[in-house]
């Protein structure tokens, strides 16, 4: 097998962000767990001993021949990489060839390797600089085994900086935990002192794996969303794809470029999951976890209106774009990166949060009836139609009876608060007063219009503070008196109540205009206690599914409660065989 790790040329390392990035134990794990993924491992083990600051990654990747190991830890030696143009279109984890240099003049490394489909393995030890300094024979699996000892051992200024070995290891843990988000298709192993610390079971998707790392999430707590996107305009052509480097490696797979990209949203229903802090507001791009404040503040500005005062989101965002869209070589770390076209992606990431909270027939659980006792005839539930009988019937005509396009039938209004909704599969109770409220919110985000009344409206006794509130959201106001204020447009929903000063006053009291058109849809909607005909309620339903957080009210409150067909089952124990619950 030809080798296929090189020095780099001068010249590209000259374009190479400097800087050390060995400066912890979770940066060494981090170093070496990357280079186990581009060299296409899907299990990997992490072991660690912090008091002897030794670190051992094993993963089955696709290893590497005798020369390989005789240049890995030169200095800028790497297979990832070529020329200048290379670090236009990066697709590995790593690239600049520095981090096995950096850890022979930091610590004693050793490295075991066999490539897939060599007959012969091979151990290499690397003294300072990383010249080899020990070769043999040796028996193992295919794929990579590094170890590292007696880390910083020659700068013992440097471990005395450090936290203590407890927060190192929460270091460590976070960090495989963003790595493993990235690449759920990897089955991890993570060993402390000889046992085994705890492991992360490979899943189809990133919303599957996330509840084991946030064990207080649950599966049906989160919606997930993957989408196909095209590239920005003028920024994929041929010429881009005839660039892309094909080196013989195991890396080959990587290095592609796509006309599309892919993106990746894990989000957790607001009227479900939220967090005291904006700590799991998360952003990936091309298989690494990126500090990028422009896109997590579009995250969080998607999620506003949604979730409680002083609340933040549950959200995982995986961009898998193309390379030349991403300058990697900012930052040592490469934790921060320079993205083209920032404001494309933005527009792409709210349209894909808007698609993740929105409710419609395809979101909807369906009835799975998968035991046995399904597929038995049930003799004992004919379908029928119950015999109910109002004293004071309503008109009931086909668009009523017809399940609604957004699969939501009404049926009935319990309290004059509730509204009892069917679907395909269970049955949901909505609050009438913050579902409109919803409705209402959202439109007057979209379409906020003052209308002029005659004659105005007389307010008395504002501080300046007050009218210059109802300046900032747009009112017309000036004085009519002593202490008397003459208001001559008003918010259009407001125009037919009879509250209307009373409502002006609340406005009147602080907040920007978000603050006002919350205030405003709250006073607008339909109160709590008001009788609905069946129509009105499948109209609102309607009006309600089609907004684009109908999750919860611009306060953070949920709308609905859903009670759904195997729930219901399960506590009626219809699923019992017959004849046994009658005690044959």
């Amino acid at each position: 097998m030809a080798s296929t790790i090189q020095a780099l040329p001068t010249e590209v390392v000259y374009l190479i962000t400097a800087g050390e990035v060995i400066d912890s134990l979770a940066s060494v794990v981090r170093e070496l767990v990357e280079n186990s993924l581009d060299a296409g491992a899907t299990r990997i083990v992490v072991s660690l001993w912090p008091q002897q600051w030794r670190i051992r990654v094993a993963d089955n990747g696709c290893g590497m021949n005798l020369d390989d190991l005789q240049q890995a830890a030169t200095a800028h030696s790497t297979s990832k990489i070529r020329s200048s143009d290379d670090l236009w279109k990066i697709n590995s984890l790593g690239f600049r060839g520095e981090a096995l240099h950096s850890l022979t003049t930091l610590a004693d490394l050793e490295i075991l390797s066999r490539p897939v489909g060599g007959k012969l393995g091979w151990r290499i030890s690397y003294g300072d600089g990383g010249e080899v300094v020990k070769v043999e024979v040796t028996a193992i699996a295919p794929g990579t085994v590094v170890t590292v000892s007696h880390l910083f051992g020659n700068c013992s200024s440097r471990r005395q900086g450090l936290p203590t070995a407890a927060q190192q290891m929460k270091a460590v843990q976070a960090t495989i935990q963003q790595i493993a988000l990235c690449h759920p298709h990897v089955t991890w192993q993570i060993w402390q002192n000889d046992r085994q610390w705890f492991t992360i079971c490979p899943a189809a998707t990133t919303g599957q794996l996330l509840p084991q790392i946030l064990p207080q999430v649950r599966q049906g707590d989160l919606q997930e969303v993957k989408l196909e996107i095209p590239n920005p305009l003028n920024s994929y052509t041929e010429d881009a794809m005839n660039r892309v480097s094909t080196p013989d490696s195991c890396t080959d797979a990587i290095h592609r470029v796509s006309p599309h990209s892919a993106l990746t949203l894990v989000v957790g229903l607001p009227d479900r999951t939220h967090r005291h802090r904006p700590d799991w507001v998360r952003v990936a791009i091309n298989g690494r976890m990126v500090k990028t404040p422009e896109l997590e503040q579009t995250i969080l500005s998607a999620f506003h209106r949604t979730l409680p005062r002083d609340r933040y989101p549950i959200c995982f965002l995986h961009l898998a774009i193309s390379p030349d869209q991403i300058n990697w070589n900012r930052n040592p770390a490469k934790t921060e990166i320079y993205l083209n076209e920032i404001i494309y992606w933005q527009e792409q990431i709210t349209q894909a949060i808007n698609q993740a909270l929105s409710i419609s027939s395809t979101n909807l659980k369906e009835a799975v009836h998968t035991t046995r006792v399904s597929k038995l005839l049930k003799t004992a539930e004919a379908k029928g139609g119950y015999n109910f009988n109002p004293q004071n019937p309503k008109p009931c005509t086909d668009a009523i009876n017809r399940v609604s396009p957004n699969s939501l039938k009404a049926v009935a209004q319990v309290s004059n608060t509730y509204i009892v909704a069917e679907h395909s599969g269970g049955m949901w109770l909505v609050e009438q007063h913050i579902a409109h409220e919803r409705v209402l919110y959202e439109q007057l985000c979209d379409d906020w219009q003052l209308v002029s009344v005659e004659p105005p409206i007389i307010l008395y006794q504002l501080s300046p503070a007050q009218v210059l509130q109802l300046q900032r959201i747009g009112l017309e106001i000036e004085p009519f008196g002593e202490q008397l204020w003459a208001v001559r447009n008003i918010p259009a929903p407001l125009q037919q109540r009879d509250d209307c000063a009373e409502a002006i006053l609340e406005l009147s009291w602080g907040g920007d205009l978000q603050t006002a058109q919350v205030a405003v849809a709250c006073r607008s909607a339909i109160r709590n206690g008001t009788p609905m005909n069946q129509q009105e309620m499948q109209t609102l339903l309607d009006d309600w599914q089609g907004t684009r957080n109908p999750r919860t009210c611009p306060h953070g409150r949920p709308i609905y409660l859903s009670l759904e067909e195997s729930a219901l089952a399960r506590f009626f124990r219809r699923n019992w065989v017959i004849g046994k619950s009658h005690g044959i």
